[in-house]
């Protein structure tokens, strides 16, 4: 795909690849990353679409085993694999760890329990059918990363996506990367994007009108409102910080955990963004009977 490149790029595919029917080279009818993709995807022949960036580098595997993946099962929409980072830097400790969570997070069932905490797939590191994602839309352009957004979409509407358990992509990170320079892909624009979406899940709207949320600081406080901003309302903030318990916010009271058991075990909301601490409340909340994905949802 040439996205109206200046540097001669195009011109040496050109040269390199002339008379391989293998390869095309299609220009960008607009400009930017959406547009491209959807450029991409209107013109594949084939129905199985397999995602890679230019500077990543894939296992000479891979291929068979989405292929091997789609025809075990043939309901199945999206196939991923798991990644390791290429960097000439030091990886952020916050990054590592959310690619421990990303890795393993395989099965549907995981996916579907884990959807609102990150994005579950590295968007190179996915293959899917084109004909689901084009009935489903294509890439949509808007303030939001436009992978997690689509994989939101097809959540929403039925579509099996899973992860195969095998490192098969190296995944390229570099400070220009566009994740870390986009504001498309900063933290609010991730945190609009999951309210939205939470705000018409089947498994919130069921209790919306009995949800409590873990975590009454002010940043969490902060990601929630884009949530409560679709109109939901809270009966309680939860805290373990005994500083905390008894205030109240917007009129709501910070109660403790305990509080839960006494109410008739309303949905939670985990709005903690830490990892080890989601995990642990995660694991609390299973002690008190709670359903990790059906009575409690993890927002990230």
């Amino acid at each position: 795909m040439d996205d109206h490149s200046s540097d001669g790029s195009a011109e040496l595919v050109r040269r390199q690849f002339r008379g391989d029917p293998r390869l095309r080279l299609i220009a960008n009818p607009a400009r930017g990353l959406v547009a491209a993709l959807n450029a991409g995807l209107d013109a594949c022949r084939s129905d199985l679409v397999v995602r890679m960036d230019a500077d990543d580098l894939m296992h000479p595997e891979r291929l068979a085993a989405h292929l091997a993946h789609f025809a075990r099962n043939p309901d199945l929409t999206l196939s991923a694999v798991q990644v390791e980072i290429l960097s000439e830097t030091p990886v952020q400790a916050g990054f590592r760890e959310y690619l421990r969570w990303q890795n393993g997070c395989l099965t549907r069932e995981e996916i579907t329990r884990d959807l609102y905490i990150e994005s579950p797939f590295a968007h190179p590191a996915v293959a899917y059918r084109r004909r689901a994602v084009m009935a489903a839309g294509g890439y949509h352009e808007g303030a939001f990363p436009e992978d997690y957004e689509l994989w939101l979409r097809l959540h929403h509407a039925g579509h099996r996506m899973e992860k195969l358990p095998r490192v098969l992509l190296q995944w390229r990170d570099h400070p220009q990367r566009l994740s870390r320079t986009d504001p498309r892909c900063s933290r609010a624009a991730f945190d609009r994007l999951r309210a939205r979406y939470l705000a018409r899940d089947p498994r919130f709207l069921a209790r919306a009108d009995n949800f409590a949320i873990w975590g009454a600081g002010r940043k969490t406080r902060r990601r929630a409102d884009h949530l409560l901003d679709h109109g939901f309302r809270p009966r309680a903030w939860i805290d373990i910080d005994p500083r905390k318990i008894g205030n109240r916010v917007d009129g709501i009271p910070v109660v403790g955990a305990e509080w839960l058991l006494r109410n008739g075990r309303p949905l939670v909301l985990v709005y903690v963004a830490n990892h080890g601490a989601r995990e642990e409340i995660m694991e609390e909340l299973e002690g008190m009977g709670y359903q990790p994905g059906m009575d409690c949802l993890a927002v990230g």
